[in-house]
């Protein structure tokens, strides 16, 4: 297990190096002095102008943005999630100044308060003008930092929608303010808790606390994960818990896998289409982010199609693709097959020969369409 960990850090160093990484400071009159922040933007940030990202805030960026950085360049390089601006806050020396809280309801006081200000009416709106951001926006901290960013969950509107909460030292209170706004959430929010068996003891017990409330919710705004590691300390959770947080946040951005097809896919007693065009607007109203329909995605449900023969639902996905990829074989293919497959093999032969002057795609040839569409002709003698 460690040499698949060190495996891994290796791999995000080498990816983020390929990356763009700004080095900034930025003065706050909230803070009354200047703040470090390194900021990766994704490739082809500055080809891409029309393009924009969802942002991750990382607290304790002087230790946390590169473990974070690296990983979210990884990951999104295989498509496994978004491309992402990431930001991280060096708090080297002003840790303890910047997560003060009240012993008396355990909410920002002084340094705090001022720390709190900072982020919400000072950064974000920097970031916001600056650069080209989505409406998803993610908050990562650990210890100290992982209570503070629960702050802006208990705010009216929360400034966060995903909250990677790692090994969290929670202020008294939190363990019933979080559950108690959770419950109240009129709209999607992620949230991520991590700890591990080997954790500092108070923080273990209380993460465990918190998972049991959080459990007992029956708000389905909640997109809630929770893992106990069982070998990292205190310190090494950071390095096991993020690249899971981002797989278990961005599961619904991911291609369709092995696991989703065969447990979920072909399982449906509905349209395995729409469950298709379903996934991809979950993603546009999670995101903010309309992304293209997978050809691999096309190719999960045609196989769905064939392996449980309802070949009814052909034509929409041949509709489907023909929008997604208009110059392209294969909405044509799938069309052809519902129309061989419905019994009207003269219109199945004409769209074969139809989609041979269509670009090949998705492992759909044009030999194999002329060749169905002779086989066709053959048989009927057309």
């Amino acid at each position: 297990m460690k040499n698949l960990i060190y495996i891994l850090v290796l791999v995000c160093s080498t990816q983020f190096a390929f990356s763009q990484v700004d080095y900034q400071t930025l003065f706050s009159e909230k803070l009354g002095e200047e703040r470090e922040l390194k900021i990766q933007l994704p490739r082809g940030y500055s080809d891409n102008t029309d393009k924009s990202y969802p942002l991750i805030i990382v607290l304790d960026g002087d230790y946390m943005f590169e473990v974070v950085a690296g990983n979210v360049d990884y990951y999104s390089y295989w498509e496994d999630m978004p491309e992402a601006i990431v930001v991280g806050i060096n708090q080297l020396d002003k840790r303890y100044d910047d997560c003060l809280y009240s012993e008396q309801n355990s909410l920002p006081v002084e340094t705090g308060v001022s720390f709190f200000e900072f982020i919400g009416m000072e950064l974000m709106p920097y970031l916001e003008k600056n650069y080209r951001t989505e409406n998803f926006k993610m908050a990562i901290g650990h210890g100290e930092t992982a209570n503070f960013i629960n702050y802006y969950l208990l705010k009216g509107q929360p400034l966060f929608q995903g909250y990677v909460v790692l090994s969290p030292d929670l202020a008294p209170d939190m363990i019933s303010y979080i559950p108690e706004k959770l419950q109240k959430v009129e709209s999607k929010i992620f949230y991520y808790l991590a700890s591990s068996k080997n954790d500092v003891s108070h923080i273990k017990e209380i993460t465990k606390t918190l998972d049991t409330e959080i459990n007992k919710l029956e708000n389905k705004n909640i997109l809630y994960n929770y893992r106990s590691f069982e070998g990292p300390t205190h310190y090494a959770v950071p390095a096991y818990a993020i690249p899971d947080a981002l797989m278990k946040i961005f599961f619904v951005y991911q291609p369709i896998s092995k696991k989703e097809y065969k447990n979920t896919i072909l399982k449906l007693e509905s349209s395995p289409v729409e469950y298709l065009e379903e996934k991809y607007q979950m993603i546009e109203d999670l995101f903010g982010i309309e992304k293209q329909i997978l050809v691999n995605d096309f190719r999960a449900i045609s196989a769905a199609i064939e392996k449980t023969e309802q070949y009814q639902y052909y034509e929409a996905l041949g509709k489907l693709a023909r929008k997604e990829y208009p110059e392209a074989i294969l909405g044509s293919y799938y069309l052809a097959r519902f129309y061989e497959e419905t019994n009207e093999p003269k219109k199945a032969m004409k769209t074969y020969q139809s989609a041979y002057v269509l670009e090949e795609l998705g492992g759909i040839t044009k030999d194999e369409v002329l060749e169905r569409a002779e086989q066709i002709k053959a048989d009927f003698g057309y």
